[in-house]
């Protein structure tokens, strides 16, 4: 519940927003494969007593056959790998942790299915969506919201007269816009080599040649997902620890953290650095 929560994708498989009929693989066992590889993967976190930072840096994660398929893995894994309840897999439909994600451009949160899918609108990516997810849950920026008004983007990739990268820089142009934008647009761009439904590629619906480098807030470059773990790595991993200390307070009271509150944070955060 309070990664749920944390997280905003408890009502993924309720509210989803992909045209499924476009993407023949998306079926509703995948579906619920996707909202139940961040379940165990943050339980294992927990129940482990991993560091906390493997949320974000973590080589590994956990899948079933249905989505190892779409995330291009083998299933059943070499002989070795150990199951969510530490047995060997095996060719049967149960949950096996993969050491080596990265080689599939997985391993902990940020390049999960399910938060990839969540925060695309059914037809094309939405780096405004991903990267907004990213600064709000992640680090815990705090971003009002859209003006009203706000024109839309297009809704299907394939249909796109620029690419999506081009069609933002239009968008943040206005100055109403630019600000905000400029805070997470990067932080989603950099996920453009992932579909919407989560799925790696190397083009868009529309046949461009995917582009997912950024330039992040301060100046720093990357692409991809080891361009935005060494962005956070090397300037907002504090504000990832702060955040998740504050959120996990706030699950613990019952209510939102208030300024009294500030010295208990800071005191599970040095903790947290003391013990690893």
């Amino acid at each position: 519940e309070f990664f749920g929560q944390w997280l905003r994708y408890r009502d993924f498989i309720s509210k989803d927003s992909i045209n499924a009929e476009a993407f023949p693989g998306y079926t509703d066992e995948l579906r619920q494969a996707m909202f139940e590889e961040p379940v165990r993967f943050l339980l294992d976190v927990f129940q482990g007593n991993r560091p906390i930072l493997d949320f974000l840096y973590a080589d590994d994660t956990f899948v079933n056959a249905s989505l190892a398929k779409h995330y291009g893995m083998p299933y059943p894994p070499p002989a070795g790998a150990r199951s969510n309840q530490g047995r060997v897999g095996d060719a049967t439909d149960d949950w096996v942790r993969v050491e080596d994600a990265e080689r599939y451009g997985r391993g902990g949160l940020l390049p999960m299915a399910a938060f990839l899918t969540k925060n695309a609108p059914g037809l094309r990516t939405s780096p405004v969506k991903r990267g907004n997810w990213v600064v709000r849950n992640i680090l815990g920026e705090q971003i009002p919201p859209p003006p009203a008004l706000v024109p839309e983007l297009p809704s299907d990739e394939a249909k796109l007269d620029l690419p999506l990268r081009e069609m933002l820089a239009q968008h943040r142009a206005d100055k109403n816009c630019a600000a905000c934008h400029a805070r997470f647009d990067s932080l989603g761009l950099v996920f453009e080599g992932f579909g919407p439904v989560g799925e790696r590629r190397e083009n868009d619906l529309g046949g461009r040649p995917i582009d997912a480098r950024a330039t992040f807030p301060g100046g720093s470059e990357g692409a991809g997902l080891q361009g935005v773990r060494q962005y956070i790595r090397g300037h907002r991993e504090e504000d990832f620890v702060e955040n998740l200390c504050g959120k996990l307070l706030a699950y613990a009271l019952g209510r939102s953290p208030i300024l009294p509150d500030e010295g208990l944070i800071e005191e599970m955060e040095a903790t947290l650095a003391a013990n690893g």
